[in-house]
């Protein structure tokens, strides 16, 4: 930084589309046959094509990751679509440090974050722009789009907190999110 220097931001979001643009920007993509061991009807994951998109992730990490005091700000955006009766999310995670809380807020579409605490009690909050959502301590948490049009939403994190997929990977939500009657319906998931 130089001393009485005014500076234009790194990074901007595009209002139109809320994508990222700048450096440093990471950009992540979520393709059907990357994580369809996280619906239930393989059959109908089957079916689809390989390639479908069914969700993306942009990050802005302004300090390295593991740097205490620091925040991360990111995109999540999650197309429509369903793997049988089963609609497209996200792989879900809990942090590293499960201590580690977290914001999400609704940019565009209609959807469920889906929250997990350590007991496996399974809930979700409803999604929508201008929804904002507290993600506490030792929660697990997984977006689901339940609309016809992008589910966007936007995320605020710390540096330090890390990210656990395989706890989730190995052992899944306790409920999963269906489409019953055009409703979605959370269900118990006794699979894992």
């Amino acid at each position: 930084m130089t001393h009485l220097k005014l500076i234009k931001s790194p990074v901007e979001i595009k209002l139109t589309d809320f994508t990222l643009n700048g450096d440093p920007i990471l950009f992540q993509r979520r393709i059907l046959s990357e994580i369809s061991d996280i619906f239930l009807d393989h059959q109908a994951a089957g079916m689809l094509p390989a390639d479908t998109i069914v969700y993306t992730v942009q990050s802005w990490l302004p300090v390295p990751e593991g740097t205490t005091g620091g925040l991360f700000y990111g995109t999540s955006t999650v197309m429509p679509g369903k793997v049988g009766n089963e609609y497209f999310m996200t792989k879900g995670h809990s942090h590293a440090k499960s201590d580690r809380a977290e914001f999400y807020w609704g940019i565009q579409g209609q959807g469920i974050l889906m929250l997990m605490d350590r007991q496996r009690n399974t809930w979700g909050e409803e999604v929508f722009p201008g929804s904002l959502h507290y993600i506490g301590s030792n929660i697990a948490h997984r977006l689901v789009n339940i609309s016809d049009e992008n589910l966007i939403v936007g995320a605020c994190w710390p540096s330090d907190a890390g990210h656990n997929y395989e706890e989730i990977a190995k052992y899944g939500f306790s409920a999963r999110l269906i489409e019953i009657d055009g409703k979605p319906i959370l269900v118990p998931d006794n699979k894992k």
